[in-house]
């Protein structure tokens, strides 16, 4: 089951953040063959992280709340909350498959949450922008796949409002739109 997780921020966490990235890097090694994509939010000067999101293939719901709770800079108090949500990997590839150049232009995570109730099957089925744009894409939902709770994509985009347009405007009870960037140990 894949499952995507988004630790956010605490204000002021950044000096702690950074203090804790081999730890961080070192607990997301032991994941590494599970993991689809992974990567920082990051403020509008591009530079300033803001959130963390990984997608994983995890054996369940429990085990998606353990990698996201035992995460050590979660345990430190480097983020103030952490959406965990059930996922499904449209495009089936990894990000380190993604067919796009990872180096050029501009990229973002984009969360459209649903309003409660809405059955699996009312999920954008597609997304709408070109495979070659597209890093992540895939439904949001409950824990036993019956209830559709968003979208999320990852996709490069020339601004926020070219990312914003990957979902249809009218199906989202809210839309968030962060700056992200490829993550990882570097090399």
């Amino acid at each position: 089951m894949e499952f995507l997780c988004y630790h956010r921020d605490r204000p002021g966490s950044f000096r702690l953040r950074a203090e804790m990235i081999e730890e961080h890097w070192s607990y997301m090694d032991r994941f590494a063959a599970e993991l689809i994509a992974r990567g920082p939010t990051l403020a509008d000067d591009l530079d300033t992280p803001t959130g963390s999101i990984h997608i994983a293939d995890l054996p369940g719901p429990a085990a998606a709340r353990a990698f996201a709770f035992d995460e050590p800079t979660y345990q430190a108090g480097v983020y103030r909350d952490v959406l965990v949500r059930r996922w499904r990997n449209v495009l089936g590839r990894t990000m380190w498959q993604f067919p796009g150049d990872p180096e050029a232009g501009r990229r973002f995570l984009v969360l459209g949450l649903a309003e409660a109730g809405d059955p699996a099957g009312a999920a954008d089925p597609e997304p709408s922008a070109p495979d070659a744009d597209m890093i992540a894409y895939g439904p949001l939902l409950s824990d036993d796949g019956t209830a559709w709770l968003g979208t999320a994509a990852i996709l490069a985009a020339e601004d926020a409002r070219a990312a914003r347009a990957v979902l249809t405007a009218d199906r989202y009870a809210d839309v968030e739109v962060h700056n992200w960037d490829f993550g990882g140990r570097p090399e």
